[in-house]
């Protein structure tokens, strides 16, 4: 398709309508499908990413991740179109404009507003990441609004083209040597090219500046190459705002991702805070900065390893190489080649020394004895020392350390919207670990019994420590009770997290670890035997519903007749598979909701049901019943069930009766 117009078809299903914007990717066209008549945005790509072969064996490819990508926060993706020489992506139609577009209308946003925009980004990007699905160029240009801009407005924000950044990210790191926008563009990608989930956050969080004072914090003077540098080099300037939001702006903006909080943990901060501002007013627009603060950078530093306790019996240089930064290969290589030795030629008679006797012992004197004397003293005490700081500081290694110590750990997401974040803390003289949990959600509310398993400290230990429990009530995991094996497992009960929040619990338990490593290896293996226990696909048990789930199948019969209800069945998928014995939620409903539901989504409010069946079923007002009311051959059921908001049953068809 060299120059699209109007009627037009693109592919088999779809007619574009009008031409509705363009980008730097392509153009964006109203499509409708040839099949019902509903209306699509279709973004057509430029003609030079349909001429790249690699490009468009990458669009096939990331095919059914994208379409797989459903969140109300997410435009949907529909279709992928190949065709020729024509590449669309066909999404929703978004009609209420751009966060550019808000931007430039009211220049500023109240700090309240700016914070629920923002973290219906966050909910977003928290589906996608959980589904290790980056943006890679999160900007108001790719935030669509489903209505105009009202203040109190929620649950309004699209975030749009996942696609375009994932499938043309190759080609235009080519052509330009950046990957995404300049001013929204993470410090790490500009110094390594790394893209991880936390340079969304980053991106996220230079959104957030600019609804907060009407600019991005490194604009100014120069090309697109000094703004982008100054991600890396300087310090954003400081807004005129409290100072404990100013710290969830910076959290966001931190130059080192490991700092930075996950999209799930960012989104419940933009809605713990916006009720505190919701009397702040917007700030004036801020004028231009010609003069940035540079970020402290680390200093230079020289160090022995022999200052340090260190293990030599490890393998030095794989710990070497993994803090070790990426130069890209030597221009040129040291190479060690064997000196043949010199032979000394042997005299054909033996030589004579003709120094006198006295001579040849001149240097034998007092003073030079004694210097000889203290020469070897000194040699002495050095192999000492030297087999001491080998050895001995070796074997003190294997003692606790004297300094306190922290670890941290992030999972990613679940399915049902559950993040777990843990920080462990070590007290040396106490010689304990204290662990502060924190369980994030997401859009539904999550309660019920959680699983966290402690292992000892000292790996040989024959027994479980004794774990003291504050902010929940514990009790030691039972395998008989729930039909899961968890050694060193604690069963906590009564837990409740809100939507959009969060709870921390704290788990204290005696132990000592020898350094930093020890205490990051202890906390990765109790996160390790918790999740091994939970993911255990051989085990059948509905235990810890909120960290087990992984689906919900839709089932409803493959025909049905007129003028009945349609019965549906939301049937668990656990990580052995589908239990079709302990259903989670049947329609019509009797009786109370299973306890199941109510640990997912809260209660019966959190479920409901939509079609795809073009006027042949009816949905009661509660969204709980669904009716079959005329002849249809395709039909489908679509569920939303607390975090989950893509389900989809089976095709049915609805006939007369007989």
């Amino acid at each position: 398709m060299s120059t699209p117009q109007p009627g037009d078809a693109l592919g088999a299903s779809y007619r574009l309508v009008k031409h509705i914007g363009s980008g730097a990717a392509g153009d964006v066209w109203l499509a409708e499908s040839t099949r019902d008549e509903a209306t699509y945005a279709a973004k057509i790509l430029k003609s030079e990413h349909a001429n790249d072969a690699d490009l468009v064996e990458r669009f096939v490819r990331e095919r059914s991740v994208l379409i797989g990508l459903r969140h109300p926060s997410i435009v949907a993706v529909r279709d992928l179109v190949v065709e020729g020489a024509t590449l669309a992506i066909v999404m929703d139609y978004i009609a209420g404009g751009t966060l550019r577009d808000l931007l430039t209308a009211q220049k500023t946003l109240p700090a309240a507003e700016a914070l629920n925009l923002t973290a219906q980004i966050f909910d977003g990007l928290t589906e996608a990441h959980r589904l290790q699905v980056i943006h890679r160029d999160i900007k108001p240009d790719n935030v669509l609004l489903s209505a105009p801009w009202q203040p109190g407005q929620t649950e309004t924000v699209r975030v749009t083209d996942f696609g375009i950044a994932s499938v043309v990210s190759a080609r235009q790191r080519q052509t330009s040597g950046m990957l995404g926008t300049p001013q929204y563009m993470a410090p790490e990608i500009i110094s390594h090219g790394h893209s991880t989930s936390a340079a969304d956050v980053y991106s996220t969080g230079v959104l957030l500046y600019e609804l907060l004072s009407g600019r991005t914090p490194f604009d100014g003077p120069g090309t697109d190459f000094t703004i982008a540098y100054r991600h890396v080099t300087a310090l954003p300037p400081e807004l005129d705002i409290p100072r404990e939001l100013w710290r969830a702006v910076n959290d966001l903006l931190a130059k080192d991702p490991r700092d930075r909080p996950s999209a799930a943990e960012a989104a419940a901060t933009m809605r713990r805070l916006a009720p505190k501002y919701l009397d702040l007013a917007a700030l004036a627009p801020a004028p231009v900065t010609e003069d940035f603060v540079e970020a402290e950078r680390p200093r230079t530093m020289l160090r022995s390893d022999l200052l340090h306790e260190t293990n030599l019996t490890g393998d030095v240089e794989s710990s070497v190489a993994q803090h070790a930064p990426e130069l890209g290969p030597a221009p040129q290589h040291t190479v060690l080649r064997p000196m043949p030795m010199a032979r000394i030629p042997e005299p054909d008679e033996p030589v004579e020394d003709d120094t006198p006797a006295d001579e040849q012992l001149s240097w034998f004197t007092k003073k030079n004895i004694l210097l000889g004397i203290s020469g070897l003293v000194l040699l002495v005490a050095l192999v000492v020392g030297g087999i001491w700081l080998f050895t001995g500081n070796a074997d003190d290694a294997q003692t606790a350390s004297d300094t306190a110590l922290q670890a941290s750990q992030q999972d990613q997401p679940l399915p049902t919207g559950l993040s777990v974040s843990r920080q462990a803390s070590y007290d040396p003289e106490a010689e304990q670990i204290t662990v502060d949990i924190t369980y994030s959600a997401q859009r539904a509310p999550l309660s019920g019994q959680f699983l966290e398993v402690l292992p000892a400290t000292d790996a040989e230990a024959e027994a479980c420590p004794a774990v003291s429990w504050e902010g929940v009530s514990a009790k030691h995991h039972q395998s008989s009770n729930t039909g899961l094996r968890a050694e060193c497992g604690w069963q906590l009960d009564g837990v409740e997290i809100p939507a959009n929040d969060q709870l921390t619990v704290t788990a204290t338990l005696p132990g000592s670890v020898a350094d930093q490593e020890e205490l990051n290896a202890w906390l990765e293996g109790a996160v390790e035997a918790t999740n091994a226990a939970l993911q255990n696909a051989d085990a059948s048990s509905t235990a810890y519903p909120v960290q087990r789930l992984r689906d919900i199948h839709v089932e409803t019969p493959s025909r049905t007749v007129s003028q009945t209800p349609l019965p549906i069945t939301l049937v668990p998928v656990w990580p052995s598979g589908p239990d079709e014995l302990n259903p989670l939620y049947q329609s019509p409903a009797s009786g109370s909701p299973s306890q199941m539901l109510q640990n997912i989504a809260g209660d019966e409010s959190g479920v409901r049901f939509s079609d795809n069946c073009s006027g042949a079923v009816a949905i009661s007002s509660d969204g709980l019943t669904v009716t079959a009311l005329s002849v249809t051959s395709q039909c489908s059921i679509h569920a939303s069930v607390g975090n989950f908001t893509s389900l989809q049953s089976s095709p049915l068809s609805i006939t007369t009766r007989d």
